[in-house]
């Protein structure tokens, strides 16, 4: 068994279809030929080149990443897998690239993985993507330190500013030092990126950055240091000044952005591309506006959106005919303890008669708290 550090880098150069090329023979080739029908039906001019390197192997099984790299133009960027193989009976490469179905059951028996790859790599074996179920708790701060100030330098978009879902962002400032938002495996596809895998199926991704971290699975803590923002286009595309592009991903697939807690913001869509505004609380900052590094929030954690008003009222029980006991800030962070049925009410996001008792024991409208779900985030309160 030998591990590369991202050192065993093979570019596979033409822009022919899979349909075009000859039987696959050895791994390099299969893992082209899969990562090519990923992206079936789109033009081969958009990744004519691709990159694939093997970071640990066997005669018997091996794993790594794939880059299908872009041009070096606006518009255009890379698409990047994990990938795991085995070989078949006949002697060729069986390979499942992350968010494949068949991926997590692989990683799940590969011999070239550690243990804590072989745990985290088997949640991004293929789905829907998160948005499915409605849960936008995600577990994530901003890509910076906390407590600094960074500028959205464009709202949601698709990874390449094409079709696909408006999973990503473009943010730069402060100091400049691009670091991880949550504890994962991190993972450097090509030149100028970084991704981090984390252990519930999501995935960052981290690209056009300067005098970054080479990993080929190595953990990382939340607050890692990755990289700096930069125009680095190791992969294709292109950058005319330093930022990263943050892209946000779930079980192998990119996801839209819009309304997923990071960093006790969520992001809007505008009405087109790049534009759109974050949210924390009542508070809207456009694009060009600088948001502040809040920390992640917690699973069973909101943050109070008091629709335009400076606080919310906090009760001794679940309705409007409770004792007003206090109040909450609008923008402050609260746990949530359990919740019940109460009196309906009406926020930003719709009516609900759901109420969350706090971890003081006083109650509030989930209304006026966003959690990132749409019902309860710490289970219903017995005898409620």
């Amino acid at each position: 068994m030998t591990r590369y550090l991202a050192a065993f880098a093979i570019v596979v150069a033409g822009s022919t279809t899979p349909a075009a090329t000859a039987e696959p023979t050895t791994l390099v080739d299969q893992v082209t030929q899969v990562a090519r029908e990923r992206v079936a039906g789109q033009p081969a001019s958009r990744w004519p080149d691709a990159e694939v390197r093997v970071l640990d192997s066997t005669d018997r099984q091996a794993y790594g990443t794939v880059v299908l790299v872009a041009p070096r133009e606006a518009g255009a960027l890379p698409r990047d897998w994990l990938f795991v193989a085995e070989r078949t009976p006949g002697g060729g490469w069986s390979v499942r690239l992350d968010g494949q179905p068949g991926f997590a059951e692989a990683a799940g028996r590969s011999g070239v993985l550690s243990g804590a790859e072989r745990t985290v790599l088997a949640a991004h074996g293929g789905g829907a993507g998160a948005a499915v179920d409605g849960d936008y708790r995600t577990g994530m701060r901003l890509p910076w330190a906390v407590g600094q100030s960074w500028s959205v330098l464009g709202g949601p978009h698709a990874y390449d500013a094409g079709s696909g879902p408006w999973s990503s962002v473009d943010l730069a400032g402060g100091d400049q030092r691009v670091l991880a938002v949550r504890d994962g495996l991190a993972y450097t596809p090509c030149v100028g990126m970084v991704r981090v895998l984390h252990p519930d199926g999501y995935a960052s991704r981290y690209y056009h950055l300067w005098n970054h971290l080479w990993a080929d699975g190595q953990p990382v803590s939340a607050g890692t240091h990755l990289g700096d923002t930069g125009t680095e286009t190791g992969c294709g595309g292109a950058a005319s000044a330093r930022h990263v592009h943050f892209s946000l991903m779930h079980d192998g697939n990119f996801v839209g952005i819009a309304h997923h807690i990071i960093g006790k913001w969520l992001f809007r869509n505008g009405s087109a591309q790049y534009g759109g505004s974050a949210l924390h609380g009542s508070r809207s900052v456009p694009v060009g506006g600088q948001l502040y590094n809040y920390g992640a929030l917690g699973r069973t954690q909101g943050i109070v959106d008091a629709f335009g008003d400076a606080s919310v009222n906090r009760r001794s029980g679940p309705g409007t005919g409770y004792p007003v006991v206090g109040t909450v800030s609008d923008g402050g962070t609260v746990d949530v303890a359990c919740s019940a049925g109460g009196t309906s009410h009406t926020g930003r996001w719709g009516a609900t008669s759901l109420w969350n008792r706090l971890a003081d024991g006083t109650w509030v409208s989930d209304a006026y708290v966003y959690t990132g779900l749409s019902g309860p985030v710490n289970g219903m309160c017995p005898g409620r």
